[in-house]
Protein backbone atom coordinates (compact mmCIF):
# COMPACT_ATOMS: atom_id res chain seq x y z
CA UNK A 1 0.00 0.00 0.00
CA UNK A 2 1.47 3.42 -1.23
CA UNK A 3 2.53 5.85 1.77
CA UNK A 4 0.04 8.51 2.61
CA UNK A 5 2.00 11.62 1.42
CA UNK A 6 -0.01 15.06 0.90
CA UNK A 7 1.52 18.90 0.21
CA UNK A 8 3.12 20.61 3.11
CA UNK A 9 4.94 17.67 4.65
CA UNK A 10 8.42 17.60 4.81
CA UNK A 11 10.39 14.04 4.03
CA UNK A 12 13.95 13.75 5.29
CA UNK A 13 15.19 11.36 2.22
CA UNK A 14 18.32 8.90 2.33
CA UNK A 15 20.18 10.29 0.09
CA UNK A 16 21.19 14.19 0.11
CA UNK A 17 20.41 16.57 -2.39
CA UNK A 18 23.97 18.18 -3.60
CA UNK A 19 23.61 21.50 -1.47
CA UNK A 20 24.00 18.76 1.53
CA UNK A 21 20.50 18.96 2.38
CA UNK A 22 18.41 16.08 3.08
CA UNK A 23 14.87 17.47 4.40
CA UNK A 24 12.43 18.25 1.29
CA UNK A 25 8.95 19.72 1.26
CA UNK A 26 6.10 18.23 -1.19
CA UNK A 27 4.52 20.33 -3.55
CA UNK A 28 2.19 18.49 -5.67
CA UNK A 29 1.46 14.50 -5.54
CA UNK A 30 0.16 12.52 -7.92
CA UNK A 31 1.92 10.07 -10.09
CA UNK A 32 4.88 12.06 -9.97
CA UNK A 33 5.79 14.19 -6.79
CA UNK A 34 7.52 17.84 -7.24
CA UNK A 35 9.62 18.51 -4.16
CA UNK A 36 11.98 21.38 -3.10
CA UNK A 37 15.42 21.08 -1.25
CA UNK A 38 14.71 23.22 2.11
CA UNK A 39 18.49 24.73 2.01
CA UNK A 40 18.89 25.97 -1.78
CA UNK A 41 15.17 26.13 -2.62
CA UNK A 42 15.56 24.13 -5.75
CA UNK A 43 12.85 22.14 -7.37
CA UNK A 44 12.57 18.58 -8.25
CA UNK A 45 10.17 15.75 -9.85
CA UNK A 46 10.41 12.51 -8.72
CA UNK A 47 7.75 9.37 -9.53
CA UNK A 48 5.83 7.89 -6.65
CA UNK A 49 7.96 4.81 -6.50
CA UNK A 50 11.49 6.25 -6.57
CA UNK A 51 10.23 8.81 -4.15
CA UNK A 52 8.70 6.13 -1.47
CA UNK A 53 12.04 4.08 -2.31
CA UNK A 54 14.04 7.04 -1.12
CA UNK A 55 12.00 8.00 1.99
CA UNK A 56 13.67 7.91 5.45
CA UNK A 57 11.14 9.72 7.72
CA UNK A 58 7.45 11.75 7.08
CA UNK A 59 6.86 14.70 8.88
CA UNK A 60 3.11 15.43 8.58
CA UNK A 61 2.55 19.13 8.16
CA UNK A 62 -0.21 19.51 11.50
CA UNK A 63 3.60 19.27 13.49
CA UNK A 64 5.06 22.13 11.21
CA UNK A 65 2.79 24.72 11.89
CA UNK A 66 4.19 24.30 16.09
Amino acid sequence: MPMKLEVGDIVDLKKQHPCGNKRFEILRTGADFRIKCLGCEKQIWLPRPVLEKRIRKVTKKEDNQS
